[in-house]
């Protein structure tokens, strides 16, 4: 259709200027040659509307078409990062990954249109444009326009390829950027506490600066290569016009001709502006869309097995077993040196030790995290390594040390332990974690937005969350990683009361710092160095005054007991202090007294 568009204005022109020779006075014709001039002219306009009527169909085609791709391959990213193991997270930043996908879905996007929608027609168009001029104007049109368009593919790609590494540095500047803001909006507690907010804005402006010079790095090359491209296509089309120019004067060539020659150039010229941008942008996009699917290719370490069987567990036959397990995270640190031990089915097992003794490692190995180097564990007589991982995670519960929440409302943040339980199953676990009453004293109730990482609530409330939803998720086996170490001993009795209430007829384990929290354990297993050290109940290990238990117990009791003396001894001093003012008070009015029996008053 865009092609009509020059031809028709050539016929417009060809048929007025038929009228009267060289000038065009629509006056002095007869009514049917003016007629059919009158009917090329609107001939003109409907196909100049008919092009544009096409274009934009095919926009509104290609919008369903790509969003519909895009949705689907960001939902597979997104869903593929969730899959991936604890080490690629720990060792990634989220916003850099935000920004990976963001820019790889729009180049996809990009790419789609351009390659499928656009690239093709213009190709098309050229193949079409030179193939009518050399049939209507001879060889040396044809010619001239193929070498206008080589020379400008040539220039286009050459000048790209040197702009891309601009690019790359452009992207990585701009995630340092992105990753800065984050990380400083998200520790904005700790900001403030160090005053520190001028030092974050100039290390953000840093930042900011480095992508500046990138970015002006990309926009003046590019300037470079838009005049270029402007100065190839407006020599091509001075060397065409000049040809069409000697042809009208030799009589080979109408007026007709040289408006539509122009025509049809300056028709091409918005395909092959487009073909440069398509190849420029192209560029980008796929070193955009590179970083996206280097996520998809980037393959998790913990998977199932092809024949991995689903887990068959009871509250009766949940057991937790560790055979001769060993673990490191890095080559030659082991955190775990041949661990062996066992939780029967419905009991309180608590694991105790000093910092990095792998009390935390046992919860990332049982909840299959990571997989350890030697070594086999066992949930319910079942080796988790054959089983199918959405069934074992199914199973297990975690309450961790630190809850985080999502950024929404108390009942999301809540219902998140089982998508599928009802509002009173809700309310129900609220009520047990001891959270339901304080809730219907906020002022929007279940509704209340807990902000971002659920900083609106204090830590006990966010673990009393942390527990409802373990509680709603109603699994066999129950892990405490910590889940009290940062909160006073008041909240801390609170929630322990709601713990005690949730394992019952449960098979538990407790990490734990705090010793208070588990003297009622069915046993208590003491970690050092990577190895079971002791085991026992609590008034079985402190009948060994040598123990490691014993020591930690015993260090724990003379804090607390320093502090209460401390308090008292603060309390006996202020005490101390308010009866030496009274003394001194009562001999001040003795004194007076005296002193007034002598005078003559």
């Amino acid at each position: 259709m865009n092609i009509v568009v020059p031809f028709m204005f050539k016929y417009a022109v060809d048929s007025l200027n038929e009228i009267s020779g060289n000038v065009l006075n629509l006056a002095d014709a007869s009514s049917t040659v003016a007629t059919m001039a009158t009917a090329v002219l609107i001939g003109y306009g409907a196909s100049r509307a008919g092009a544009a009527a096409f274009n934009e169909l095919r926009n509104a085609v290609f919008g369903k078409v790509a969003q519909s791709s895009i949705r689907r391959i960001a939902k597979n990213v997104f869903l593929h990062l969730h899959n991936l193991d604890l080490s690629f997270h720990l060792s990634r930043q989220t916003g850099a990954l935000s920004k990976a996908i963001d820019r790889g879905t729009r180049g996809i996007s990009f790419v789609l249109s351009a390659l499928v929608f656009n690239l093709g027609p213009t190709m098309f168009e050229v193949l079409l444009v030179s193939s009518i001029l050399y049939y209507k104007c001879g060889a040396p049109f044809a010619l001239a326009t193929l070498g206008t368009l080589g020379a400008y593919t040539a220039f286009t790609i050459g000048v790209t390829q040197w702009r891309t590494r601009f690019r790359i540095e452009m992207n990585k500047a701009d995630n340092d950027a992105g990753n800065a803001a984050i990380d400083s909006l998200l520790n904005y507690e700790t900001v403030k506490y160090f005053n520190n907010e001028k030092y974050e804005a100039e290390r953000y402006d840093g930042f900011l600066k480095t992508y500046e010079n990138s970015s002006l790095k990309t926009t003046s090359t590019l300037a470079m290569l838009n005049f270029g491209q402007s100065a190839i296509f407006s020599l091509g089309l001075t060397t065409v016009m000049v040809l069409a120019s000697k042809g009208i004067l030799s009589g080979n060539l109408t007026i007709g001709d040289l408006v539509m020659v122009n025509g049809l150039l300056f028709q091409l010229s918005l395909p092959l502006n487009f073909l440069g941008t398509v190849y420029r942008e192209t560029r980008q996009a796929l070193i955009d869309m590179n970083a996206l699917f280097t996520l998809l290719s980037v393959d998790t370490k913990i998977k199932n097995k092809d024949l991995a069987s689903p887990l068959v567990i009871t509250p009766q036959t949940a057991s937790i077993t560790f055979e001769d397990v060993y673990f490191e995270y890095i080559d030659g640190q082991k955190v775990l040196d041949g661990i062996s031990f066992e939780v029967p089915a419905g009991k309180k097992v608590a694991i105790v030790g000093g910092s990095g003794s792998g009390k935390s490692t046992l919860v990332r190995l049982l909840f299959r995290f990571y997989e350890p180097q030697q070594g086999n564990i066992y949930v319910a007589g079942q080796n988790i390594q054959n089983l199918n991982l959405e069934s074992l995670r199914k199973a297990i519960g975690v309450v961790p040390q630190d809850a985080v929440l999502f950024h929404n409302t108390l009942y999301y943040n809540l219902l998140y332990g089982n998508l599928n339980a009802s509002q009173e199953d809700v309310y129900q676990v609220a009520k047990l974690a001891g959270l339901h009453d304080a809730i219907l004293r906020m002022p929007n109730g279940y509704n209340t937005q807990v902000g971002e990482r659920g900083l609106k609530l204090s830590g006990g409330e966010k673990q009393r969350v942390a527990i409802a939803r373990a509680m709603l998720k109603n699994p066999p086996i129950i892990l405490y990683d910590e889940a009290t170490s940062s909160l006073d001993s008041i909240t801390e009795e609170n929630i322990l009361g709601s713990m005690r209430d949730m394992i019952k007829h449960r098979t538990s384990v407790f990490i734990a710092h705090r010793l208070s929290t588990i003297v009622d354990a069915d046993e208590i297993i003491v970690l050092d160095q990577g190895k079971v050290a002791e085991r026992g109940t609590h008034f079985e290990l402190l009948e060994n005054p040598g123990s490691l238990y014993s020591e930690l117990w015993h260090t724990q009791s003379n804090r607390v007991l320093n502090s209460n003396n401390s308090q008292k001894a603060e309390n006996s001093s202020q005490q101390s202090s308010k009866e030496e003012e009274r003394r001194k008070l009562q001999e001040e009015i003795i004194n007076s007294v005296k002193g007034c029996g002598n005078c003559s008053c």
